[in-house]
C-alpha cells in the first residue's frame, strides 16, 4: 500500500511505501532569507514530514541537495552538519543546478527507512 501524504495536482510532498520514505524537494518557504536561512527553513519542513511518516533523522538514507550557486555551499554545509548530526549520516549528493525561480537557494529531497 502507498500513502501519499500533502499531495496537490502535480505531486505529493511525502510518500510512503511500506518501510520506505521519500519526500518530494523542498524549498524555502521564505525566499526572503540567506542560504542559511533557507536551509534552516527546508531542513524544518524535512523534520515535519519525517515526523508525519513516523521516522525521525535516524531513519535517513539518503539526502540530495541542488544549490542554486555552488558559492553558498560551505555556509549550506554549516548548517547541514548541525542539524544531521555526528553519527547516522545519510548518503549525500550535492549538485549546482538551475532551480524552479531565482529566489530559490537550495531544494533538498530525501529517502528515509522506518
Amino acid at each position: 500500500m502507498v500513502s501519499r501524504i500533502d499531495s496537490s495536482h502535480r505531486s505529493s510532498k511525502l510518500v510512503i511505501a511500506g518501510n520506505r520514505v521519500e519526500t518530494s524537494g523542498l524549498v524555502a518557504n521564505d525566499v526572503t532569507q540567506d542560504i542559511s536561512g533557507q536551509t534552516r527553513d527546508v531542513l524544518s519542513q524535512l523534520d515535519e514530514l519525517l515526523g508525519k511518516a513516523g521516522v525521525g533523522r535516524e531513519g535517513l538514507m539518503r539526502v540530495q541537495i541542488w544549490l542554486a550557486d555552488m558559492k553558498h555551499f560551505d555556509a549550506m554545509n554549516e548548517v547541514y552538519d548541525a542539524w544531521v548530526g555526528a553519527k547516522l549520516q545519510p548518503a549525500r549528493a550535492c549538485v549546482g543546478a538551475q532551480l524552479a525561480t531565482s529566489d530559490y537557494l537550495i531544494e533538498i529531497q530525501a529517502s528515509a527507512h522506518r
